[in-house]
């Protein structure tokens, strides 16, 4: 049983050396190449002093050098710290201090908002220009004292803060390799396969993509940004991609600006998404111009090393709104605030025990209490489980709307707004009131040229909700606030720098 994603990467490279694995513009890394730029930040980390368990902080954009960066750093027994490299110096320093770090390596045009960022923490920056990951020839071997076992920690994860201040996951070598290998099963990813990488790579999503797909033997080709559609589509069909991964946003951006049809994507075999509830409308459009493509549905969290559950694309039509079964080696449950299993159909909080599960939060004992109990992860979502066991969600329990006596889920509103023609987006929130304690608020985003007024959305939210659930406010904007992972930030909506009002 490999001990960690380095023995995973190393096993790629003994059998596909030549093979290419990272693509990035004109670039093209070789595993081999890919090798022994990791082996290189490894040996430079421990000359520097590095000991294991140790914090070793990234402030880099995707790239290569990124991925030899978090990779070297888990071969030198380090704690890899990714961190979002558009967050403001003030905000990375906090997280600095929060992880105790003892290096931060910084990528290219990085350096002076990383130190800023250092201010008085007790944090050494190294340039990754300065390790020679491409030009060094005497790292080409394995560190032959690899400090790493499966249970010890191997990286912290800072969630997207949605609700709040972002927490640290801290998850095991053990942790990533056992949910790698379950979602390299169920893609049934091999070495001919060849992915669109445009996620960030310093959220759970986004390394799971990576880390996957390197530990099948793929090729990862690096597409950071997303502001025009048909770049990104023109570079699948240029490269031959096989495969592609988006959050609801990336898949509704693509469906307002372009036809995926209208592009030579033959090769394309697998779409995954993830981040969060999927118009079905637009799961049909996508799999209507994408035939070809299985387009997988997939549930999980930061805390649980990223993936819990997926639709087989078979089941996608008759279970459409299921966020699918457990991946393998994982057991999930929805039970009653008293933690007693419901019976099929019964909405309560979604819980899952399983090796994916993390160690904890990094140096919050309080906050690991409250959601790992008794062997299980309560992930603070509300679902149900159906006769055949798949998994339907029904939002956040911190996010629930407290109307009157009433409860009620964002997302099921959502759900309705996204069905009317001319909506491209939508979010719902509570805001206060003083008679009933929470009044329903909805943003919408329209889609190009569409003419929505709130007359015609309020008439169709009156025709498919109760009347407790129909908003009282109806706000027209041009985007909605996100986390770097697709999220919607609903504290950011409610805020009132955060409204856009008009319709």
């Amino acid at each position: 049983m490999p001990r960690s994603l380095v023995d995973l990467l190393a096993r790629s490279v003994r059998q596909r050396p030549s093979a290419e694995a990272l693509v990035q513009a004109e670039r093209r890394i070789s595993y081999a190449e890919l090798w022994r730029a990791c082996m290189t930040v490894a040996q430079r980390l421990r000359q520097q002093g590095l000991q294991p368990g140790e914090r070793v902080a990234l402030l880099l954009r995707a790239s290569p050098e990124y991925v030899a960066a978090y990779y070297g750093a888990l071969a030198a027994g380090a704690v890899a710290v990714p961190l979002n490299a558009d967050a403001k110096p003030p905000a990375i320093g906090g997280l600095l201090r929060h992880c105790e770090a003892r290096f931060l390596i910084s990528g290219s045009g990085l350096e002076e908002p990383a130190r800023a960022a250092i201010g008085s923490a007790a944090c050494r920056l190294l340039p990754a220009a300065g390790f020679g990951m491409w030009t060094a020839s005497d790292a080409g071997g394995e560190l032959s004292d690899l400090p790493v076992e499966p249970a010890m920690p191997a990286t912290i994860l800072y969630t997207s803060g949605t609700t709040g201040a972002p927490k640290g996951v801290l998850l095991s070598h053990g942790n990533l390799v056992s949910n790698v290998l379950a979602v390299v099963a169920y893609l049934r990813l091999t070495p001919s396969d060849r992915i669109l990488h445009v996620l960030p790579f310093h959220y759970s999503y986004g390394n799971s993509v990576l880390h996957t797909h390197l530990a099948a033997g793929a090729t990862v080709i690096i597409e950071p940004g997303f502001a025009y559609p048909h770049r990104i589509l023109e570079r699948m069909a240029a490269e031959g991609a096989t495969g592609f991964s988006g959050v609801p946003a990336t898949y509704a951006l693509l469906l307002s600006r372009t036809r995926l049809d209208r592009y030579p994507l033959a090769s394309l075999r697998y779409l995954t998404q993830a981040g969060g509830a999927m118009a079905a409308a637009d799961i049909l459009r996508v799999r209507e111009q994408l035939p070809q493509a299985a387009f997988f549905v997939m549930y999980g969290q930061t805390e649980a090393c990223s993936r819990l559950t997926y639709l087989p694309p078979e089941r996608l039509l008759d279970k459409l709104g299921s966020v699918g079964r457990p991946i393998a080696d994982t057991e999930l449950r929805v039970v009653d605030a008293a933690g007693q299993p419901l019976a099929p159909n019964r909405i309560g909080h979604v819980c899952v025990r399983g090796p994916g599960v993390m160690l904890g939060y990094w140096n919050d004992p309080g906050a690991t209490r409250q959601v790992l109990r008794d062997g299980w992860l309560w992930t603070g979502d509300l679902g149900r489980l159906d006769e055949e066991g798949f998994l339907y969600l029904h939002g956040r329990a911190s996010e629930l709307i407290k109307t009157g006596a009433h409860r009620v889920s964002p997302a099921e509103i959502e759900d309705v707004l996204l069905r009317l023609d001319g909506v491209a987006e939508a979010a719902a929130a509570g805001v206060p009131d003083p008679l009933l304690g929470q009044t329903i608020k909805v943003w919408l985003v329209p889609q190009p040229d569409a003419q929505l007024g709130v007359r015609e959305v309020l008439a169709h939210c009156r025709r498919h909700l109760p009347l407790y659930k129909v908003p009282k406010q109806v706000v027209f904007t041009a985007a909605l606030p996100r986390t770097a992972s697709g999220k919607i930030r609903r504290l950011a909506l409610i805020e009132p720098e955060g409204q856009q009002t008009g319709g």
